[in-house]
């Protein structure tokens, strides 16, 4: 606990009016939330490739947002880091009641259950406290990547029965959503491309659900495989005494093929 209490009052030497840092006591959640977006998925870096000496340092980045966060709301009267981390810590005795309390949870299946459940029960909750009607697909948040978000709908919506049953009906959207971009681009409407194309997205999203396996994740892997191939292309180029930019397709996708090889191989 000694090194949080550093960590606490470093943060409010940095926002503190006098002598503080200037950059700082500019901030506000709004300024800092790309940075607390960015230090996320800089931990997931660190674990794809399983660096944890990288990892400890990432996990400090982000944990200084949560630091941050909570300074500022402190200075606003709102909450303080310890109403933080005391609200986690609730959260997590009621939602692992087989632990903390008399449940018994059996396995991993029952487990996810019963903690959709106590979800469901806190989404309800909450949703009548701001005098709502609660809906299965509340506290999917806006601010995730849209893929990620796209398969947490879809989740949600199949926990009320809303969904395939099989691959074999969501590869048929997906189907259709590729039948419907040709002829939105047939029509050379814009507008109806771009809908058709988010449907197409959508209906990847809920395959790779059904299939099992993380869209966003799968999506990450072939950015990299991407830019993996892709600089192996430029490195060959150059080492060729040429570069990709003057170079026709039909050369460009020899070079693809080959880097494409090379990787395999």
């Amino acid at each position: 606990m000694a090194a949080i209490d550093d960590l606490l009052a470093t943060m409010a030497k940095l926002r503190d009016p006098n002598g503080g840092c200037p950059w700082d006591l500019e901030q506000d959640f709004a300024t800092i939330k790309p940075y607390t977006i960015e230090e996320a998925y800089e931990v997931a870096d660190a674990i794809d490739r399983a660096d944890l000496d990288d990892l400890k340092g990432e996990l400090g980045d982000l944990l200084f947002q949560v630091v941050y966060h909570a300074q500022m709301a402190d200075e606003e009267g709102a909450f303080a880091f310890d109403d933080v981390a005391r609200a986690i810590n609730d959260k997590m005795i009621v939602r692992h009641p087989h632990v903390f309390g008399d449940a018994a949870v059996r396995t991993a299946a029952t487990q996810t259950d019963a903690w959709e459940k106590q979800k469901a029960v806190e989404r309800a909750e909450k949703a009548t406290k701001t005098g709502q009607e609660p809906s299965v697909l509340d506290d999917v948040p806006l601010a995730l990547p849209a893929l990620m978000r796209a398969e947490k709908l879809g989740k949600r919506a199949a926990r009320i029965g809303f969904d395939w049953p099989d691959t074999a009906g969501v590869l048929a959207k997906v189907r259709e959503e590729l039948a419907e971009i040709e002829e939105a681009l047939a029509k050379a409407d814009r507008e109806a491309v771009q809908e058709e194309i988010g449907d197409l997205l959508f209906a990847a999203a809920q395959l790779a659900r059904k299939a099992g396996v993380d869209a966003e994740e799968s999506l990450r892997l072939a950015n990299r495989k991407f830019s993996g191939r892709f600089q192996a292309m430029e490195a060959s180029a150059r080492a060729e005494g040429t570069n990709l930019r003057d170079e026709d397709m039909q050369t460009l996708e020899a070079r693809w093929i080959r880097a494409k090889d090379n990787a395999k191989a």
